[in-house]
């Protein structure tokens, strides 16, 4: 089917910029976008900017021939994505760096447009620049996104108090072997609805497994340590299937699988109750454990034995 916007397909690398540029619209805050040899824009007042990044590579965070470059677009942009909603924060922009396969180099990067526009299109983000290379080597991409706070300020991993509670918003375990690690679903809007109706003191998103992105909270917030109840942690029916298959428990996934992009929440006691009781829309709730002031994460069982947990969260240098 022709094209009518560019009737002719992409040739080169420029021909491939023009095609994305006449794709790539720009909102409130974009002054300049793809053209020229840095974007521009403009904060709105009072609010300060977020950045993050994540690097994305073939045999180690998808498999191109398995998965398809519309999968890798989807899912390079959404974990970039789920970092600013782990900072309650709104995203306004991305650039997008691509190391391509030469063979097919062109239609890789149409395919990884089209996995992006989905998840830009519905949160709003726009495509300002980037770079584009091609190699003989495997698919690398890089995408930065830049957010921004909103007037209650970001929420980081620093602020846990002995006795607040931890809660989640979804599920966990089992991303890897079912295929939902490629289609990861930033809670942007839980975090903001979660941070416009309570005060939120810690908060991170679940990329590395909870029981290793709770460490990270509780390294943070100056070496604390948590109980987390076993009968509590949502496990998610693809923990259940996984552990058929390889013999660790469904816990046991969902303490440690990661690549679930739900929120780990760190809030006080009262506001937990309170959002368990009338959760904000769209965000769901589950209590899961206590922040105390001895170092140290441990499980509680049903009986009410303590056991240590050791958390295997993915290490990129270890694994």
């Amino acid at each position: 089917m022709t094209d009518p916007l560019n009737p002719a397909p992409p040739t080169g690398e420029f021909s491939l910029i023009d095609w994305i540029r006449r794709r790539s619209g720009v909102g409130r805050t974009t002054v300049l976008g793809i053209g020229d040899d840095c974007a521009i824009l403009r904060p709105s007042p009072d609010a300060n900017w977020l950045v993050t990044t994540d690097m994305l590579m073939d045999g180690r965070h998808f498999r191109l021939d398995h998965d398809g470059p519309e999968a890798v677009g989807f899912k390079a942009l959404g974990v970039n994505l789920s970092d600013i909603a782990a900072m309650a924060g709104v995203p306004v922009a991305a650039v997008v760096a691509v190391a391509l396969p030469k063979a097919h180099a062109v239609a890789l990067a149409q395919g990884i447009h089209s996995g992006m526009a989905p998840l830009a299109e519905r949160y709003g983000v726009d495509l300002v620049g980037g770079d584009t290379n091609a190699w003989d080597g495997p698919l690398v991409i890089s995408i930065t996104v830049l957010g921004e706070t909103t007037a209650k300020g970001a929420v980081r991993r620093s602020g846990a108090i002995p006795g607040d509670a931890i809660v989640v918003t979804g599920p966990l375990g089992g991303s890897l072997q079912s295929g939902r690690h490629l289609r990861p679903q930033p809670r942007l809007l839980e975090a903001l609805a979660l941070h416009q109706a309570v005060p939120l003191h810690a908060m991170i998103d679940i990329s590395d497994g909870l029981a290793s992105d709770l460490g990270h909270i509780l390294e943070e917030s100056g070496g604390l340590g948590a109980i987390l109840d076993a009968d509590a942690i949502p496990i998610h029916p693809d923990a259940v299937n996984q552990s058929l298959d390889d013999g660790r428990s469904p816990l046991d996934h969902a303490l440690n699988d990661g690549e679930d992009f739900e929120l780990c929440v760190v809030v006080a006691p009262e506001d937990a109750t309170r959002l368990i009781n009338a959760p904000p829309s769209p965000a769901t709730i589950h209590r899961v454990g206590q922040i105390r002031a001895e170092p140290g994460l441990w499980l509680r069982t049903r009986d009410g034995q303590l056991i240590a947990i050791d958390a295997r969260g993915f290490d990129h240098l270890q694994q």
